[in-house]
């Protein structure tokens, strides 16, 4: 198993060189990058050819970059100004579109196989309006992704979008068959559940966030720190039709919390459950 770490876990900070060296030490090989502009310069020309030296210099591949859910989010601000895909109204559409081109233009520059995308935000209502945009946004991305070898991997999460049913309902009535499923463990397990999430999910599952949380703030924790029962999630994650990619997606917590080594220790539970499920496949 290939031990992925999201750099969420530095999101209120730039992602420096220092960073990606810790990362490194840790002996994990590759990184799921967030797109927030303090944390990330992916529209800065110079900005990636000084990240993709970084990466080149630690031994560090991009795995994938979770699209941007939100701009001008600066140091001692809690948020920025959300952007959605699946806003109806067309200029904000348009510009959020936009945005996330930007992100899937640094495949360019640097590969990276999955873009994990939200369908809007938390306060985003489904509505015919907003289901045809979010369509004509996916359908426009897609064909984007595709021609720089991305595959957009639409993510689960609390809002009505971003439920298990409906992004499989886009999926049936839309057609579009290239865009895949990033589980999220923390955001299901808030939810309907895992065992029912990823049923529903299984067949387009491609990458993963695994974290914990105790079923109420989407808190980001370490597997097992949680109520998340890891003895049931990981083995039904490990038996998919396409075992996943597994990131770990944490937040910092207070005390500089959870240290690499605590994520060291994460990794090799995570990969005992799994290796224990393939052999009883087997």
């Amino acid at each position: 198993m290939q031990r992925i770490l999201s750099t969420y876990r530095y999101i209120k900070q730039p992602l420096a060189p220092t960073v990606l060296a810790e990362i490194s030490q840790a002996g994990i090989k590759s990184i799921e990058v967030f797109c927030a502009p303090v944390h990330f310069v992916y529209q800065s020309p110079q900005g990636l050819r000084e990240f993709a030296g970084a990466l080149q210099d630690y031994g560090l591949t991009l795995h994938s970059l979770h699209s941007p859910t939100e701009r001008e989010l600066s140091p001692g601000r809690e948020s920025g100004v959300p952007i959605s895909i699946c806003d109806p109204e067309r200029i904000r559409r348009v510009d959020a579109v936009d945005e996330v081109k930007r992100a899937l233009e640094v495949a360019e520059r640097i590969p990276f196989r999955y873009l994990v995308q939200h369908l809007g935000h938390s306060h985003d209502k489904q509505s015919p309006r907003a289901i045809d945009a979010a369509f004509n946004s996916l359908e426009h991305l897609s064909i984007f992704a595709k021609e720089r070898g991305v595959t957009i991997a639409l993510e689960n999460t609390r809002s009505e979008f971003g439920s298990p049913e409906a992004l499989c309902q886009l999926i049936r009535e839309t057609h579009l068959r290239d865009l895949k499923f990033c589980f999220d463990t923390g955001h299901a397990h808030m939810e309907e559940g895992i065992p029912k999430s990823l049923e529903l999910m299984a067949e387009r599952v491609v990458t993963t966030h695994v974290h914990d949380n105790h079923g109420e703030k989407d808190e980001h924790l370490l597997p097992f720190d949680g109520t998340i029962d890891w003895e049931q999630a990981l083995p039904a994650l490990a038996r998919l039709p396409q075992a996943p990619d597994v990131v770990l997606e944490l937040k910092e917590q207070a005390g500089a919390r959870p240290t690499l080594d605590q994520i060291q220790d994460a990794f090799d539970r995570i990969e005992k459950h799994f290796g224990d499920a393939r052999a009883h496949t087997a």
